[in-house]
């Protein structure tokens, strides 16, 4: 969990994730993160683990506004109740959510990441 901290300060830092929240949730929830060398920096992780990760990092709660949320209405007492509410309204298996976290996912790339393909990505329907 310590890399993906480390990842999710680095996308700060870099402004890679600003404005693209969307695709950041939709990432970090569905598809496998590893180092060009192969080192695995996540293979997932729950909506849970990822609100907790949110208020480690102190992440910006007004990046909810880019996903139609207001953080008026989320419980802003309690921050991990706050993320996981926000995950779960997001929406991060719409097919906006993949478009976005395929952007995020070519911008890491430039970091030395590699991001899997989103979930179903290139299956066809029988």
């Amino acid at each position: 969990m310590e890399r993906l901290r480390e990842l999710l300060e680095l996308l700060r830092k870099k402004g890679i994730a600003a404005g693209n929240f969307l695709g950041l949730l939709h990432v970090l929830i569905g598809r496998r993160v590893t180092l060009d060398d192969g080192s695995v920096i996540s293979a997932g992780v729950t909506w849970r683990e990822l609100a907790g990760l949110l208020k480690r990092v102190r992440w910006d709660p007004e990046a909810v506004r880019e996903i139609g949320l207001d953080p008026a209405d989320l419980p802003v007492r309690d921050r991990q109740r706050y993320w996981y509410t926000a995950i779960a309204q997001a929406g991060v298996d719409r097919p906006e959510a993949v478009a976005r976290g395929n952007q995020l996912a070519a911008a890491m790339h430039g970091l030395g990441y590699v991001v899997t393909p989103a979930p179903g990505a290139g299956r066809g329907t029988k």
